[in-house]
């Protein structure tokens, strides 16, 4: 009896882990795809022509018309992976707030925030993805011209601070979770993290700008 009962429960438990490991896996993707999609993007600040150099090197050898619809798929599968932890009903978030207030533990807040700005990515950043993929090929004109309308800047004003956290706090979690962030280089960790988090965030505020200032 004992011995039957525990074969579903092994079986449970290895597809917990190999779905873990492929949350962590899109997640690590996703961390470093939103990097290299800032600092090329980022490119505009030093010149609009290089970012459309860029832009174009990604169209002609169709990197963008595949790899953009590639990404917004593991963008979608990762959220499915993650979304088996987060709470969708109202009892279940306000459990999570409670503990989260009563442990005041910051990386249970870390994980609090993370399901946040999770829900807010989901929908703002698929609207990004949907309206870039299907306005090709990329230029410095066209991301301007969408900039400087007072919606779209207000738009990237909520995503950009919300990617970064997610990406930033994402980052700092697969470590913890995986081991690769011991309980002795957790303050410089998170040190880390901060840090990560504010250099993005001054790029992405600069690109914005000079967006908006683009004639």
């Amino acid at each position: 009896m004992l011995k039957t009962s525990s074969i579903p429960h092994s079986g449970l438990s290895r597809t917990d882990g190999v779905l873990d490991w492929l949350q962590m896996l899109t997640g690590a993707g996703l961390v470093l795809f939103m990097w290299c999609h800032m600092l090329l993007v980022s490119s505009v600040v030093i010149s609009p022509k290089l970012m459309n150099a860029i832009a174009y090197f990604f169209e002609v050898t169709y990197m963008a018309q595949l790899g953009g619809p590639l990404i917004f798929l593991a963008f979608l599968f990762h959220f499915a992976l993650a979304a088996r932890k987060i709470p969708f009903r109202v009892e279940g978030q306000k459990t999570i707030w409670d503990h989260a207030k009563m442990l005041h533990h910051r990386d249970t807040w870390l994980w609090v925030v993370q399901a946040a700005t999770a829900m807010i990515i989901l929908i703002l950043g698929a609207i990004h993805m949907w309206v870039v993929l299907n306005d090709l090929p990329i230029t410095a004109a066209k991301s301007a011209a969408r900039m400087q309308q007072t919606w779209w800047f207000l738009f990237y004003m909520i995503l950009l601070p919300c990617v970064e956290l997610h990406v930033s706090v994402g980052f700092y979690r697969i470590g913890v979770k995986w081991g690769v962030i011991k309980a002795e280089t957790r303050p410089k960790a998170k040190k880390f993290e901060g840090w990560m988090f504010g250099i993005f965030m001054t790029i992405g505020i600069i690109t914005l700008i000079r967006f908006v200032t683009l004639g």
